[in-house]
């Protein structure tokens, strides 16, 4: 009972201080009328200078990104991917100016994945790995895929700690055909790096989790080989 009675009096006293808080919150209010209006005025002021940066430079700035990457992919998708990434002097400025001038819109940072992707193809994979990095899209297909593509570069570069690092990110996406494909690579740079309990996992991992997959049909192969 006296443990009760105490534990009534400790609830009445924060009740207290939270009305005296509340009361002195008021009373600050009523005080401060006019500051607080200033600071409303003041964040009206903000929000319609957002709004205005939005209509009037954003919206046209990444549509000049869209509209510069539209033509980089068109000496993308011919296999020209000197001209993709560099331009072409007259209408197109290439990928890598596009994600350096327009490294904070979307379209910059598609322009980096494209720019990664032409270099992964010429097999200049340190420049591959590099605008790979900045790119950065929540979309459950385009992610992964980037960030598998940058463990592949660092494979080729020999750095198999981040193709690691980077094959487990895009396994994380859980996408069906991404993740157990990621898994897999990751696994086999484990076991090339000794680490069987790492790869053992992966490769269990995708037991599992895809079972239907192209990659999980041999994949007692592999876990027997990291047991």
């Amino acid at each position: 009972m006296a443990k009760k009675k105490q534990e009534f009096e400790k609830q009445d006293e924060q009740l207290q201080e939270v009305n005296e808080a509340l009361t002195g919150a008021g009373k600050w209010i009523e005080d401060n009328a006019d500051l607080i209006s200033w600071i409303v005025a003041g964040i009206a002021v903000v929000v319609m200078g957002i709004i205005a940066i939005n209509n009037y430079i954003i919206k046209p700035h990444a549509l000049e990104a869209s509209n510069e990457n539209a033509k980089a992919v068109v000496y993308f998708m011919n296999g020209d991917f000197d001209k993709a990434l560099n331009g072409d002097d007259a209408e197109c400025i290439g990928f890598e100016a596009i994600a350096d001038e327009y490294k904070h819109y979307q379209q910059g940072k598609l322009a980096a994945l494209y720019a990664g992707i032409c270099y992964f193809e010429k097999g200049e994979f340190d420049e591959a790995a590099k605008y790979l990095k900045k790119f950065d899209a929540e979309d459950v297909n385009i992610d992964p895929a980037a960030h598998q593509l940058l463990g592949d570069a660092y494979v080729e570069l020999e750095e198999y700690g981040k193709a690691a690092k980077a094959f487990e990110a895009a396994a994380e996406s859980g996408n069906e055909i991404i993740a157990p494909m990621s898994l897999k690579k990751a696994g086999i740079v484990y076991l090339h790096e000794g680490k069987n309990a790492k790869a053992l996992k992966a490769f269990k991992t995708i037991k599992e989790n895809y079972p239907t997959s192209s990659e999980a049909q041999d994949i007692d192969k592999y876990i027997a080989i990291a047991e």
